[in-house]
C-alpha cells in the first residue's frame, strides 16, 4: 500500500480483540477519517439513506460524499459509538440485503473521495478491487477476548463467553452470506495480527511499520 496516494485500510477484527480502537488510532496517526459500522448504521437510520437516495445524491453536480462528510462533522459523536451487544441482545448484524448494499455504496464512495480507515466485518470484500487497499485482521485468544469484554461491560466471564460465541456465529454467518467466504480465511488479508500481549497503540504502530517498510 502506498500511503502517498489515495488509500483505504480495512480492519476486520474479533470481538474483544481491540481492533476497532486500533483502527481509530491508526486513522489518527495517518491523519485520515475513520469509519465503522456504527457510523454507517446511524447514517442509514437517522438520515434514511438508501441505495436510491445515494443514486440521487450522486446525480448532483457536486460530489455526494461531501454531503455525508458534512453530516459526520455535524454529528461527530457518531464516530465514537462503540457497539458491544449486552446480555441477551441478539440484534447485532441483523442486516437486510438493502442495508448491506447501502453500506457498501456509502463506504466505496467515501473511499473514492479520500483516504480512510474502515473497521467492519466485510471491508476486505467491499474493497477487494481497490487499487491501493491494505486489509488487516486482528485476532486474539479467547482468554484475551473474555478478559477485555469482562472489563468493558462489568460482567462475568461466563456471560462474556456467551456474548463472544453469539457474536462470532452471527458475524461469520453475515460474512459468508454477503461475501461467499469466511472471515477467518487469512487469504483475505495482507496482514494478520494477534492482540495477545499487545496494547492497541502497539498494534497500530505495527500496522504503521508494515505500511512504511
Amino acid at each position: 500500500m502506498n500511503k502517498n496516494e489515495k488509500f483505504v485500510i480495512t480492519i476486520n477484527r474479533e470481538l474483544g480483540s481491540g481492533g476497532r480502537t486500533v483502527g481509530r488510532l491508526l486513522a489518527e496517526k495517518l491523519g485520515v477519517p475513520f469509519y465503522d459500522k456504527a457510523v454507517i448504521k446511524t447514517l442509514q437510520e437517522k438520515y434514511h439513506i438508501s441505495p436510491e437516495e445515494i443514486e440521487r445524491l450522486k446525480g448532483r453536480k457536486h460530489s455526494w460524499w461531501a454531503d455525508v462528510e458534512r453530516i459526520l462533522k455535524i454529528d461527530s459523536g457518531m464516530s465514537m459509538d462503540y457497539y458491544m451487544p449486552k446480555k441477551g441482545d441478539a440484534t447485532d448484524l441483523l442486516t437486510t440485503d438493502e442495508m448491506f448494499k447501502t453500506e457498501t455504496l456509502i463506504l466505496q464512495d467515501l473511499a473514492a473521495g479520500e483516504s480512510c480507515v474502515v473497521a467492519g466485518r466485510s471491508g476486505f470484500h467491499v474493497f477487494r478491487l481497490h487499487p491501493n487497499h491494505l486489509s488487516v485482521l486482528i485476532q486474539a485468544s479467547m482468554e484475551h477476548r473474555m478478559e477485555r469484554v469482562v472489563r468493558k461491560q462489568g460482567i462475568t466471564p461466563e456471560e462474556a463467553r456467551k456474548i463472544i460465541d453469539q457474536v462470532d456465529k452471527m458475524r461469520e454467518n453475515y460474512v459468508k452470506k454477503y461475501t461467499g467466504t469466511s472471515r477467518y480465511d487469512t487469504r483475505n488479508y495482507q496482514l494478520v495480527i494477534s492482540a495477545d500481549g499487545k496494547t492497541e497503540e502497539q498494534m497500530a504502530d505495527l500496522i504503521m511499520q508494515y505500511i512504511e517498510d
